[in-house]
């Protein structure tokens, strides 16, 4: 078993994405002793987001890209194979905002690549990364019911649009209401990741 976790929370050590995230990880080798495990760390090492530059890249045939060109574009095909080649992905997603930090934002942008990881059909798009569990460890200081969650939404439907479609979320929430229901909060994520068969 291959297991990628990525990070992308800018709290370090600090983060409860992280903290929930690893736990899964460990849970999930303590299940599969042999498990390789890569870390990706947005929130340290950041991915350049999409820009002019790095959309000019991709779109220039690869024969033809200058240096800097060929550069980009392999910084982006770097997370693609580690996507591809992972069994599980283990995401740590804060909510900032009422959205993803923009570091994990930018590992999407980074993956989504047409006629790579996801190809339109004549009945519609095909997500390309298939195969694959996906947990996503959500912190959030606010409670939000699933009908009126902002966040997760989103990333669901990027992963299904990936062809990640069996992705089950586990949420740390309340931690911005006080040290009560922030304890609430982080036992209730624990006791989510203990129940992980």
């Amino acid at each position: 078993m291959k297991i990628l976790q990525i990070n992308s929370s800018v709290r370090g050590a600090a983060s409860e994405s992280t903290r929930v995230a690893s736990n899964i990880v460990a849970r999930l080798t303590a299940a599969n002793p042999s498990a390789q495990v890569t870390v990706r760390d947005l929130g340290t090492n950041p991915h350049p987001v999409l820009d002019g530059a790095a959309l000019g890249a991709l779109f220039t045939p690869a024969d033809q890209r200058s240096a800097d060109q060929a550069a980009r574009v392999a910084q982006d095909d770097a997370l693609i194979a580690e996507a591809q080649a992972a069994d599980v992905i283990v995401i740590g997603a804060p909510m900032y905002n009422f959205s993803m930090p923009i570091q994990l934002k930018a590992w999407f942008d980074a993956v989504a690549r047409a006629g790579v990881t996801f190809r339109y059909t004549e009945t519609g798009p095909e997500g390309l990364l298939k195969n694959k569990k996906v947990y996503v460890a959500t912190a959030r200081g606010g409670i939000y019911p699933a009908d009126a969650d902002p966040q997760v939404p989103q990333i669901r439907m990027l992963l299904n649009f990936l062809g990640m479609t069996e992705n089950e979320f586990i949420y740390s929430a309340g931690l911005a209401m006080g040290p009560e229901a922030a304890a609430k909060g982080q036992a209730d994520a624990d006791a989510a990741v203990a129940a992980l068969a």
